[in-house]
């Protein structure tokens, strides 16, 4: 074990101050690449990345505005029946549209290849820690990537339908029609996507934080009430004035905490078995 140790050690030291940056510099290399790639597979594609994927969650026909509404339906809630309205989209500038394009290229390159850059980071890392860290830095990694993508699907089919139902039809008064500009749209669409990716990685953040003690179990129970409280106003800005709305975007947050106190605890529990041997 200490001769792995050492070994490890001297094969960090071999690199000086300016290895680490050309290293540094390949691997940043490589990331833009493949974002760069995806970006332009992505604007390629642009009829199935507008029309589709897009444009998709303002119209009746999107998955999650006939999955609820046939719930509506069977429990007799018409409320639940979101985007049923026309909502018009809008390009008030002329290059506007072109230059939209071009962003949401690059913001679906990096959506697309985010597991890369992630790899890269992690390949950029890895010779400085342990074996035993290389193998649970390994699967820090996977679970990342699977949380954020899972955070981002949620995000999209499930509170981007509801943001676009509520914020499309909102008014403060009937003589106020709302344009809604295309800008202003895929900026709403791709805020609450990547932030429902980013807060899906509150397990990986606990795990950290639990790993240094600034976070433990005994902690988040306790302020448990005062989290379900703030999902709540979360849930209840984002959705419609109904409690099945507000439920169904309450729910996987409040699962995502519950999960994370159990994942707090998993590691404090580990840390005092290691203390005892």
């Amino acid at each position: 074990m200490r001769k792995e140790l050492n070994s490890d050690i001297e094969e960090v030291k071999e690199m000086n101050f300016f290895d680490h940056l050309e290293e540094l510099r390949w691997h940043l290399f490589r990331s833009v690449v493949v974002v760069l790639f995806f970006a332009i597979v992505a604007f390629l594609f642009k009829r199935i990345v507008f029309e589709v994927i897009i444009l998709g969650p303002k119209d009746p026909s999107f998955i999650t505005n006939e999955l609820l509404c046939r719930l509506g339906n069977s429990l007799g809630k018409d409320i639940l029946c979101i985007n049923s309205f026309p909502l018009e989209i809008i390009n008030t500038t002329m290059a506007g549209q072109f230059l939209t394009h071009i962003r949401i290229s690059m913001i679906g390159g990096f959506l697309i290849s985010f597991p890369y850059v992630i790899y890269e980071v992690w390949r950029f890392v890895r010779p400085a820690l342990y074996n035993k860290e290389q193998k649970a830095a390994g699967y820090s990694v996977l679970a990342i990537n699977l949380l954020f993508f899972i955070g981002v699907l949620i995000g999209y089919f499930l509170i981007v339908p509801l943001s676009i139902n509520f914020l499309g039809r909102y008014n403060v008064s009937n003589s106020v029609n709302n344009l809604i500009n295309l800008s202003s749209y895929i900026s709403n669409i791709s805020s609450i996507c990547f932030a429902a990716g980013i807060v899906f990685e509150l397990p990986v953040l606990t795990f950290f934080l639990s790993k240094i003690g600034v976070v433990t179990p005994q902690f988040m129970r306790k302020y448990r009430k005062h989290a379900f409280v703030v999902i709540l106003i979360l849930s209840s800005i984002l959705t419609p004035p109904d409690v099945m709305s507000q439920v169904l975007i309450a729910l996987p947050l409040v699962l995502l905490y519950e999960i994370s106190i159990r994942i707090s605890k998993s590691v404090m529990n580990k840390k005092a078995k290691e203390a005892l041997d």
